[in-house]
């Protein structure tokens, strides 16, 4: 599957449509950016059970705002609605694979649980 153009129009319908998302957030103006573009495409054609997505971080500022996207690229996982992961960086192939195993081996029961603990810390 080739990559999806993610947007402030169609970015709720994906989340809500897929449960595993990857975005990358990159710029034209930007070198590691295009470095990391085939490695991301490759990675998407292999793995067509996740959607991959990428937002143009200077067409789409406000999505860049909301991930708080300081450095480009950056590169966020989201499963079942959950951001598991966002960190700057162009990764090599082998290191894109072992992240999206781990991002595939995530208790996803887990993380919700914890996070409806925190958030219960929170209004107590």
């Amino acid at each position: 599957m080739s990559t999806v153009e993610l947007t402030a129009e169609n970015f709720d319908q994906t989340l809500n449509d897929n449960e595993f998302v990857l975005i990358d957030f990159w710029a034209s103006w930007c070198g590691p950016c295009r470095q990391f573009a085939p490695v991301y495409e490759k990675a998407s054609e292999k793995h067509e059970d996740i959607v991959f997505a990428s937002v143009d971080t200077e067409a789409q500022q406000q999505l860049a705002a909301a991930f708080d996207v300081r450095s480009i690229p950056t590169l966020a996982i989201i499963r079942d609605k959950t951001l598991i992961y966002a960190q700057p960086g162009a990764l090599p192939e082998p290191a894109l694979e072992e992240l999206i195993k781990q991002a595939r081996d995530v208790d996803m029961a887990e993380v919700k649980r914890k996070a409806a603990e925190a958030e219960t810390a929170e209004q107590a």
